[in-house]
């Protein structure tokens, strides 16, 4: 529902000193990071209805409109801007108060995303080491393709995301290119000659998928699509049963003891960018588990 503007500031005795509850600055900076209040629902665990009354009392509390609305975006006023600022010092003093006097609080759970590829080869040996170095951190683990992963980390349900591909630049957080690797043409060699090459393929979005079509494309080289699947796992079932081709890196290949195309035996295929990106890179598990990431990822082989 749309946020109206508070009519002009009541006069307040001098003595008298307001209160800004700490639950409403959650809510008004988990807005802000998220985009819109519709995406703040899943970080907050509220319905958008309660947020939006929340930040109608914390307009009515300061005596200032916070947001205004241009389209359908929602905009920070001046105030706005000035209290996101003001805002995040005093939760993180509140935070700092709690966590040096009160009893230890249970520590936020720390949201980690991973494309398919990593999730049998890299993620083992990187859950070893951080649980060994943050025991009290709760993880929560999403592994799925790089579009989703991302709209995830951009409505901030995500903290730490391991992806393929470039993007365009982010609303927050930090993006970090790892590795740069080349793609590999995997799968039955006696298909190689076939008058309509048999792909199985990921379905769309996938940067893998789109790199291998627009490669035969450009070459000439007739093609069709033999199984299409939505996982990784679909994906090397059809390329050991040998009914089609498709194109990842060695890394993979190797991991999963799939055949590689000899070079040259089909048109060459572009590289790939492994990207790390941070949402809170101010917090230490995020730091760490983006760190041990990172260095899985640069240790494996250059051709992977």
């Amino acid at each position: 529902m749309p946020l109206r503007a508070v009519a002009g500031p009541a006069i307040r005795p001098k003595h008298m000193a307001t209160n800004v509850p700490t639950d409403l600055l959650r809510s008004f900076i988990a807005i802000v990071d998220a985009g819109s209040m519709a995406r703040a629902t899943g970080v907050i665990l509220l319905t958008q209805s309660a947020l939006s009354l929340q930040m109608k009392r914390l307009e009515d509390l300061l005596q200032q409109r916070l947001f205004q609305r241009s389209g359908r975006s929602l905009l920070l006023t001046a105030a706005g801007e000035e209290l996101v600022s003001l805002g995040r010092r005093l939760l993180a003093l509140n935070d700092r108060i709690v966590a040096s006097l009160g009893s230890e609080p249970e520590p936020e759970p720390l949201q980690l995303g991973l494309v398919q590829d990593f999730a049998d080869t890299v993620l083992p040996g990187v859950l070893a080491s951080f649980g060994a170095s943050h025991p009290r951190c709760r993880l929560q683990v999403r592994v799925a393709g790089s579009a989703e992963l991302l709209d995830r980390f951009e409505a901030s349900r995500l903290d730490v995301v391991m992806c393929v591909g470039r993007h365009g630049e982010l609303r927050h957080g930090t993006s970090e290119v790892v590795a740069d690797v080349p793609m590999r043409w995997i799968g039955n060699p006696a298909l190689v000659d076939a008058e309509e090459l048999p792909l199985v393929l990921l379905e769309p979005p996938c940067a893998f998928r789109t790199a291998l079509l627009e490669s035969l494309d450009r070459a000439g080289r007739p093609w069709r699509i033999v199984l299409e699947t939505s996982t990784l796992p679909g994906l090397r079932a059809a390329l050991r049963a040998g009914i089609g081709i498709s194109c990842r890196t060695t890394g993979y290949a190797v991991s999963e003891e799939l055949p590689l195309l000899a070079p040259g035996s089909l048109p060459p295929l572009p590289r790939i960018d492994y990207v790390l990106l941070n949402r809170a890179p101010e917090r230490a598990p995020a730091l760490e588990i983006a760190r041990l990431l990172t260095e899985a990822v640069s240790a494996r082989p250059a051709s992977a």
